[in-house]
């Protein structure tokens, strides 16, 4: 058997410096895209304090450009498009591009755009960094944390909008976060109330949501931690760390440890 020559180590060696060079190349885009979706989730709340500035349609619409370029990336790399085009996240994303094509038109459904953080929550662009810094097993109760956010301020918005003095600037903002905050956690201080019969009936629904999503976030701080691995078998997706068989169908499951993540 041939042994292998100096040039053909050296080789070995250089490919393996390309391969971690491509991979910290990737790890950095994943990064900076992440970045740039956090920044547009900041833009998208702050959006009813901004509406009436100068720059606001500018700002506007260069993130529709950057959503509408994530959403042709995704389009084509997607290996059915009509299933893709079936998927909840997608369809939400469209409609927050159409609002931001349209920031006229559809003004008053603007509040809605915060859902963009619900969506990327659903990507493993926000998870990957996650779990490769050891956070992986936290996923569900960041997951609980981000779903309760995003439904402060998609309410917070809709208050804002619906029932808020529009030129009330910040302290209009802060007082529709107040009631919404105080609405969800069933406080009731009553200083802060939308008026009329829809108004109560917007309270009712946020109080029924907000508590549901609060024991949502409870359950996943409080009860002992789980790990996703579909059995092979019956396909239960939780199970406990150390866990041999599955609770469900008693097959021997083979969960990797957390240094194999």
């Amino acid at each position: 058997m041939a042994r292998p020559t100096r040039a053909s180590s050296v080789s070995v060696r250089l490919c393996g410096c390309s391969t971690i060079a491509s991979r910290r190349q990737a790890q950095r885009f994943q990064f900076s895209v992440l970045v740039v979706d956090l920044a547009i989730i900041v833009f998208f709340v702050a959006s009813p304090l901004l509406r009436d500035d100068a720059s606001f349609l500018w700002i506007d619409y260069s993130v529709a450009l950057i959503l509408g370029m994530d959403l042709g990336a995704r389009a084509l790399a997607s290996t059915d498009i009509r299933r893709w085009l079936k998927q909840l996240t997608v369809v939400v994303d469209i409609f927050i591009l159409l609002t931001l094509l349209a920031p006229t038109l559809f003004f008053n459904l603007g509040f809605l755009r915060i859902l963009r953080l619900w969506t990327m929550s659903r990507t493993s662009i926000m998870w990957r960094p996650l779990r490769r810094h050891g956070f992986g097993e936290y996923r569900e109760t960041i997951q609980a944390v981000i779903n309760l956010m995003v439904f402060l301020f998609v309410v917070t918005s809709f208050v804002y909008t619906a029932f808020a003095d529009r030129n009330g600037g910040i302290a209009g903002y802060v007082d529709a976060l107040y009631f919404t905050v105080a609405t969800v956690t069933t406080t009731g201080f009553g200083d802060v109330t939308l008026p009329g019969t829809f108004g109560k009936l917007a309270s009712i629904v946020i109080m029924i949501i907000g508590i549901s999503l609060f024991v949502r976030l409870a359950q996943a701080i409080f009860r002992p931690n789980k790990v996703h691995f579909p059995c092979p078998q019956c396909g239960l997706q939780r199970h406990d760390p150390d866990a041999v068989h599955c609770k469900a169908c008693g097959i021997i499951l083979n969960i990797p440890d957390s240094g194999n993540y």
